[in-house]
């Protein structure tokens, strides 16, 4: 570095001035006074670097050549000068083409273009094209998720009322604040950078569009209560059809809606409102689940009370049926022994007359006089069993009568002859008995 550094070493006093210690030989020229005190003569600048770059090749040194006789000089190349001006050449052609080496990180892609066309896109990773002035490369982030806010800034106290206020269908007017979030697509970079001045901007301006025209179409309660999600939906396939129509590259992610509600100004009566709509709400709920409660359990009682009634129904008809089929069975059996068959229910029946009396009558003649007999006891018993043994004395007096009678009687004869109670619980008298003569 100090041998280089000694060759073009610039601060020389006498370089260009044929400086060599070797030659000290003096030309005519150099004599004239004032001639050392001037600027380097641009030849003898070029000689001298000629032969310094010679001797660092390892060339010989060339001698300076001497000016004819006649007056004017004419600058020569040294030898092995082509060589050195190619060596130049493909250096900076090298370096020129080297430049044209780029990086492309991961979820960017690089867009050249050529003397200002579009070409291509390069992928990520280790790229090559041409350098400037034929081409040139911008590299785009298509992974990056974009954000921005409309109708306020940074929060919702921080209001830009010219974005949110927005007029619906029926003539109300709103305070939307909603985040929109974006990306480019992945073929979109070309379209993003060309196609459109401000990109940005312009998926502000398709999305505030967007939502102006769907809030517009939308009554006020639906935008302020049960709506949200759907209009947020609405909005972002509107915006996106938009920007798709100008070709901008740029695909929409999210349209998220922060606040919505009325102006600042009517908020206070709105509120009212709102409550008493609630309160509304709250007693159609409370009148709903009332309902709810008392219905089931009256089709309930309903359809017990018809249950009930069918049933009682299959129990009289039944009723009714066997006993038409037990006096069927009695009267067959009262033809073939008539006397046997009226002592039999003269006695039965006489018998559940006397259980619901409350006399009581005992024959003291061959008695004591002294008798004690728990009447409350027998009065008691006789009216509580009165009703339970009655149908059940008159079953076992038709049966037994029909046994002395002589005459099979089956199980279901019997049964009905002693049941048949219907057609002599009014008699209180028999008139077929002996008795009663």
């Amino acid at each position: 570095m100090r041998f280089i550094s000694r060759i073009f070493n610039l601060n020389d006093p006498g370089w260009g001035r044929d400086g060599d210690k070797k030659d000290d030989t003096k030309r005519p020229s150099d004599e004239t006074p004032g001639k050392q005190d001037g600027p380097p003569d641009l030849d003898e600048v070029w000689r001298d670097f000629n032969r310094r770059l010679s001797s660092l090749f390892g060339g010989k040194r060339v001698q300076p050549p001497r000016p004819p006789s006649g007056g004017g000089r004419r600058p020569r190349l040294p030898k092995g000068s082509p060589k050195i001006f190619l060596a130049l050449l493909i250096a900076i052609v090298g370096l020129w083409l080297a430049s044209g080496f780029i990086v492309v990180q991961e979820g960017q892609v690089a867009v050249v273009t050529r003397f200002g066309k579009f070409v291509r896109t390069l992928s990520p990773g280790l790229q090559w094209h041409w350098p400037s002035p034929i081409e040139a490369s911008q590299t785009v982030n298509i992974a990056q998720l974009r954000t921005f806010e409309i109708g306020f800034r940074g929060s919702s106290r921080n209001k830009v009322l010219t974005e949110s206020l927005m007029l619906t269908a029926d003539e109300s007017i709103v305070d939307v604040q909603f985040v929109v979030q974006y990306r480019l697509l992945q073929n979109g970079a070309p379209d993003y950078l060309f196609n459109t001045s401000d990109p940005d901007e312009s998926v502000r301006q398709a999305v505030e569009t967007a939502m102006r025209e769907i809030v517009g179409k939308k009554p006020m309660d639906f935008v302020l209560y049960s709506g949200r999600t759907e209009v947020a939906s609405e909005v972002q396939q509107l915006a996106q059809a938009i920007l798709d129509r100008y070709k901008t590259g740029i695909q929409i992610s999210t349209v998220a809606i922060q606040n919505v509600q009325p102006p600042e100004q009517v908020l206070a009566a709105f509120d009212d409102a709102v409550k008493a709509g609630q309160d509304r709400e709250r007693q159609i709920n409370e009148g709903n689940a009332y309902a709810n409660k008392v219905l089931p359990e009256a089709f309930g009682q309903v359809a017990r009370m018809i249950q009930d009634a069918e049933g009682y129904k299959a129990r009289v008809v039944g009723s009714a049926r066997g006993d038409a089929s037990r006096f069927s069975s009695v009267l067959s059996e009262y033809a073939k022994a008539p006397d046997v068959m009226r002592d039999r229910l003269y006695l039965s029946t006489f018998e559940d007359i006397m259980k619901q009396a409350s006399k009581v009558m005992v024959d003291v003649d061959q008695g004591n006089n002294m008798l004690y007999l728990p009447l409350d006891h027998i009065t008691r018993g006789s009216q509580a069993d009165s009703s339970s043994q009655s149908r059940d004395g008159r079953h076992a007096a038709a049966s037994s009568a029909a046994r002395d009678s002589g005459q099979s009687g089956d199980s279901s004869s019997s049964e009905g002859a002693g049941r048949t109670s219907g057609s002599v619980d009014n008699s209180l008298v028999n008139p077929y008995s002996p008795y009663s003569q």
